[in-house]
């Protein structure tokens, strides 16, 4: 069954809806939301994509990404994806939004309007064989620390998001304070 997301401009403005996999395929900029969900220790829970994927499977990332779909905010798909991967609510905040494109595995392109959320969760995640493959909560210093020597353990727009300053910053922020 063909899953439609949406597609935008440069402003983050809807100009049509597509297939998931046409979309990456052809490239096409399209609206995602990535969230990052911390405990009261500080500590990022983690997700090793399911090998099974359509791209960046194996690989580890943040703790949900996704698409909302034609008919959703991006909140109400960045709450669904997290209760379809990880099997729980939290209260989400978005921290910031850029465009950015990258290639990946399977001749496939992320060429995405990213919303990036944070949220606060202590209890333990009942994760979605289908999506997940592993988990883990992470010294966000560590997980920092290891996408520097490891980044090909790691998806693309991860290793993006934690190697620019201004986001690095956010999120530290989000993981030493909790969420307001």
């Amino acid at each position: 069954m063909r899953e439609d997301i949406i597609l935008v401009d440069e402003l983050n403005n809807q100009v049509g809806v597509g297939g998931k996999l046409e979309v990456h395929k052809i490239g096409q900029l399209h609206r995602a939301f990535s969230i990052y969900t911390f405990n009261s220790k500080g500590e990022l829970l983690l997700q090793k994509r399911a090998t099974g994927k359509y791209h960046s499977g194996g690989l580890w990332t943040n703790t949900c990404c996704g698409h909302p779909r034609n008919t959703e905010k991006v909140l109400d798909g960045a709450n669904r994806r997290l209760m379809e991967e990880f099997g729980f609510n939290a209260p989400l905040r978005e921290i910031s939004n850029f465009r950015y494109k990258v290639e990946l595995d399977n001749h496939l392109t992320e060429n995405e309007f990213l919303h990036v959320f944070v949220s606060n969760k202590n209890a333990a995640p009942k994760p979605n064989p289908e999506e997940i493959e592993d988990w883990e909560w992470m010294p966000f210093m560590e997980v920092k620390t290891d996408i520097k020597i490891h980044p090909e353990n790691y998806t693309k727009w991860f290793c993006l998001i934690m190697q620019d300053e201004k986001k690095l910053a956010e999120l530290t922020k989000a993981s030493e304070y909790g969420i307001q």
